[in-house]
């Protein structure tokens, strides 16, 4: 099924298995990119103490994660849902982002211009 170029910037499936919704973790987000919680303060830009994965974590922190966790998982429907190549592609330094790897991308600060290559990246394939 072709998806209207609007469309694809979210995941067709959860394959790296964040949760979708209430049921979103965003632990195995951090821990699938191996993001610290001074990376992910750095990223949602709250203090590093209030950094937590219960109810009580920072709206700000959920919602990074729960775009950088679409992004893999869009990432991941590339590989058609294996999480070994996906990671394996988000640390390995890719000329097409300045000789940067995905995962460095993310801990600079630098997720959202990531998105927007990865979904761009992703509607040129389907055209």
């Amino acid at each position: 099924m072709q998806t209207a170029p609007l469309f694809r910037s979210v995941p067709l499936r959860d394959s790296l298995h964040f949760g979708k919704g209430t049921e979103f973790e965003p632990k195995k987000v951090a821990e699938f990119m191996q993001l610290d919680r001074n990376a992910v303060s750095k990223i949602a830009s709250v203090a590093v103490a209030s950094v937590r994965w219960d109810d009580g974590a920072p709206k700000a922190v959920r919602e990074r994660l729960e775009e950088i966790g679409a992004v893999a998982n869009m990432v991941a429907d590339i590989f058609e849902g294996d999480a070994a190549k996906t990671a394996l592609w988000f640390r390995t330094r890719n000329p097409l982002l300045g000789d940067i790897a995905p995962r460095d991308m993310i801990r600079l600060g630098r997720h959202d211009r990531l998105r927007r290559f990865i979904v761009t990246a992703i509607q040129e394939d389907q055209a």
